[in-house]
């Protein structure tokens, strides 16, 4: 299923906008789009959330005919159960999350322990933790660390744009990750030359056009007969002013619907 994730609204929520999008917004932005599916990923304001505000906003979402997912970052206990509990309040079925975190990166024994700590109360809930991928570990570590743990309830969070910055392939991401893919962030990214062309910068690209073998991921991932989730991101840099950056993000929002929507 396609899906948008909260940093496809990116711009949208900041403060920089005139009227920051609240989360109720998003929902009604995704599902006016025929999204079906809304993952809240790194949303800093639904950890502050009481109770009722919770409710309303699963309420919201269920309104609209909208599944949701969840997103955050760290592994400790404490955090993952926490997540669990929203999970439960928004009857959402999966969790992403990765290594670093809050309190850092741990070590690789380290976030074994934690997560087979944590695994059975996801495994007793129905709900998959997908694990990113991410420049801070090794995706072979990341890979290695999840077929250790040997759980239904875990796989991986298919990113391969966030690698690069190890230095690592894209495409040898994708092909490492593939059995144990959960759930894929689409976005497409480009390098560019910076003024002066001192150096590169690294940034998103409108999707098709940049250096994301998206058609090598369909083919080799399988997410569309898999089940697996497919969630819109960006990493639209900002456009010098607020009518600009916020109408652009928009515009790569409908851009990568389309481009999944007509790809087999």
């Amino acid at each position: 299923m396609i899906g948008l994730g909260t940093y496809a609204f990116f711009w949208q929520h900041s403060a920089m906008a005139p009227e920051p999008l609240t989360l109720r917004g998003a929902f009604e932005s995704t599902r006016a789009l025929d999204v079906d599916l809304f993952q809240i990923c790194d949303f800093a304001p639904l950890e502050h959330m009481g109770d009722r505000e919770l409710s309303e906003a699963a309420a919201a979402a269920r309104d609209l005919g909208l599944t949701v997912q969840l997103g955050t970052k760290g592994l400790t206990p404490e955090r993952l159960q926490r997540f669990l509990r929203l999970a439960e309040v928004f009857d959402a079925r999966l969790i992403r999350s990765m290594l670093s975190g809050p309190e850092g990166t741990p070590s690789l024994g380290q976030a074994e322990l934690w997560l087979a700590d944590t695994l059975p109360s996801f495994e007793d809930a129905g709900v998959t933790l997908a694990l990113e991928t991410y420049e801070q570990v090794a995706t072979a570590d990341l890979v290695d660390l999840v077929w250790s743990l040997s759980s239904e309830s875990l796989g991986i969070c298919l990113d391969p744009a966030n690698v690069v910055a190890r230095l690592e392939q894209p495409t040898t991401c994708v092909e490492t990750c593939a059995e144990l893919v959960a759930n894929v962030h689409v976005k497409d990214f480009a390098f560019q030359r910076r003024d002066g062309w001192v150096g590169f910068e690294y940034t998103g690209a409108p999707m098709g056009s940049g250096l994301h073998d998206y058609p090598h991921l369909l083919e080799t991932v399988r997410p569309r007969e898999r089940g697996i989730d497919e969630i819109v991101e960006h990493w639209l840099p900002w456009q010098g002013d607020a009518e600009t950056t916020l109408r652009r993000e928009r515009e790569w929002t409908r851009t990568t619907i389309d481009y999944l929507r007509s790809t087999p």
